[in-house]
């Protein structure tokens, strides 16, 4: 794929992808265009050559491709489908003041005040009750429905001082003007145009802003849910196009932002039991062939900030426009061996990656491999893309480092 193709292809996907029950809909879309036979947890499998996905709780998803002439070896990328969020509490809506509110809670490592003044949308998951059975759907309202408003400058002299918002009063978005009690519930109905029983809902309020390149080259993507959409895409992509003697893996886990500790997390057996099962199923000694096995976790790192560059490691830093980066910290699960390989196979193909490390006085946060390498023990490589403004509703990266991912991961899943 071209990369004229590849950045409108990406900035549709970013556009449909808008929570992680949006984004694994919109895969298993691309998966079922390609043929690819659903599986249930529920059922026993009997799986042979062929390509197969399963999902979890509707928000996590594992594809794989099974040649016909099969190497007892896995090629895995994971990536995380969910974003920072202001998700819904239940039963929140409340009126005050002449203005139709809503309760929220952060999802997420929020950075509060990007997630003023922009046009919010609600995507996520409602349970309905449809002649006596309980039913779930996905929904995205896709258009500008609320909005969290900031203080003016006049009614707060420290606006430009103090960005120490309050997560409970700060970031409470309005939806309308009115007094009607029910007007929450009959706004809710109307959009999702029914009358059924609404049991309970996980929904998610998302910048609805459209994704575009912008800057002198127009290389610069500007966009929502860069962190990770980005990394979903290209592995979805390079998986979709690759075909390999190794039985290849693409998994899209929920949850990452809040630690991955659920059921369909990467901090769960969700890996691990799809492994075993798809070794049963082969008749295939599970313990030699995860020893023979490499894992690519891709999510995105920090660029060095054009205003701040004190935040950056000296030796370490990341560039826009200097291709994917190759993570190393202290906490990290970048094995020297693979990495090595993928940066001869990058310098074979003239893929650009740099590598990225962080400032010892700055922590940060747990790994999608550092998390499923406690249940599936394979070699590990950790990449992504450096970008600005991370947890923002609105984020910035350079749109020729998320195609050099992209190619990267082509070439893993041929090559290895």
């Amino acid at each position: 794929m071209n990369k004229v193709t590849f950045t409108k292809n990406l900035n549709e996907f970013i556009t449909s992808s808008t929570c992680a029950f949006t984004c694994v809909n919109t895969i298993e879309e691309r998966l079922k265009k390609q043929n690819f036979q659903k599986l249930n947890e529920e059922d026993k499998w009997s799986i042979q050559e062929g390509l197969y996905y399963i999902t979890r709780n509707d928000a996590s998803l594992i594809a794989f491709k099974i040649p016909k002439n099969y190497k007892e070896k896995f090629l895995i990328i994971t990536s995380h489908c969910d974003t920072p969020s202001l998700l819904l509490k239940p039963s929140g809506n409340y009126i005050k003041d002449n203005y139709l509110k809503y309760n929220i809670m952060p999802y997420g490592g929020l950075l509060n005040y990007g997630w003023l003044d922009h046009p919010l949308s609600l995507a996520g998951r409602i349970i309905v009750e449809k002649k006596d059975k309980i039913e779930k759907r996905i929904v995205d309202f896709k258009k500008p429905m609320a909005i969290v408003p900031s203080v003016a400058i006049h009614l707060n002299d420290k606006a430009n001082t103090n960005l120490d918002l309050n997560t409970q009063t700060d970031l409470q978005p309005i939806f309308a003007i009115t007094d009607k009690e029910n007007s929450w519930l009959q706004l809710l109905k109307k959009e999702l145009k029914t009358n059924e029983s609404l049991l309970d809902y996980e929904l998610f309020l998302y910048n609805c802003l459209l994704p575009e390149t912008i800057g002198l080259e127009n290389n610069l993507l500007l966009s929502p849910r860069i962190d990770n959409i980005t990394s979903v895409y290209s592995s979805l992509e390079s998986f979709l196009e690759t075909t390999s003697d190794n039985i290849l893996v693409f998994c899209s886990f929920n949850n990452e932002e809040i630690g991955s500790l659920t059921r369909e997390g990467a901090d769960s057996n969700f890996l691990l039991d799809t492994l075993k099962r798809i070794a049963a199923s082969l008749e295939i000694e599970i313990a030699p062939t995860l020893a023979k096995s490499f894992l690519i976790s891709s999510d995105n790192t920090h660029a060095v900030h054009p205003n701040h560059p004190e935040l950056s490691d000296d030796t370490g830093k990341a560039f826009l426009g200097k291709g994917f980066t190759i993570v190393k910290e202290i906490s990290s699960t970048t094995d020297a061996y693979f990495s090595s390989i993928i940066k001869s196979l990058c310098q074979k193909h003239n893929i650009l990656y740099q590598d990225s490390t962080a400032k010892n006085d700055i922590t940060g946060g747990s790994t999608l491999s550092g998390l499923s390498l406690r249940h599936v023990s394979v070699k590990s490589l950790e990449v992504g893309v450096p970008e600005l403004a991370m947890h923002s509703s609105v984020e910035v990266a350079n749109i020729s480092d998320i195609y050099e991912l992209y190619k990267m991961m082509k070439v893993f899943y041929k090559e290895m």
